[in-house]
């Protein structure tokens, strides 16, 4: 397992970049980088489900650790979903990197704002995660900023 982080200076307030990177519509565009109609659906709730899906419907089960809107919120992910809506969160191969935390901090910067953003990973991931969060991060600046 590795943390990668990725940092990008928005000029717009932590709110209006909260609202694109979690709004339905905005997050689908920002996260295409990641696989076509990619869909997060949550209770927004600590301790809830919260699910990262790809537009068959297969991803990531995960639970929100903390959440201070709009200053920061941390994903616990827990296990996959298949298309079936089936959660594996207890299969060996399940175990050997549950618990990874995804996280999306918030911070006041000379009248902007600095995104930063940490995903702990397998390293065979690294390439994909780089790719995605680089294009990723670029989209969101362009839509907080309306460009």
């Amino acid at each position: 397992m590795e943390t990668l982080s990725y940092e990008r200076v928005i000029n717009a307030p932590k709110q209006k970049i909260w609202d694109v990177i979690w709004n339905p519509e905005t997050y689908a565009q920002w996260t295409q980088f990641f696989g076509h109609g990619s869909v997060i659906k949550s209770d927004w709730q600590v301790g809830g489900k919260t699910y990262f899906l790809n537009a068959e419907g297969e991803g990531l089960v995960s639970t929100i650790d903390t959440l201070d809107e709009p200053d920061h919120i941390i994903f616990k992910h827990l296990g996959t979903v298949d298309k079936d809506g089936n959660e594996d969160t207890r299969s060996r191969e399940i175990m050997e990197w549950s618990g990874f935390f995804e996280k999306y901090i918030l911070i006041d910067f000379e009248g902007r704002t600095k995104l930063h953003v940490e995903v702990q990973v397998d390293k065979d991931r690294r390439e994909d995660m780089d790719a995605g969060f680089t294009k990723g991060l670029e989209m969101i600046t362009k839509l907080a900023e309306g460009i």
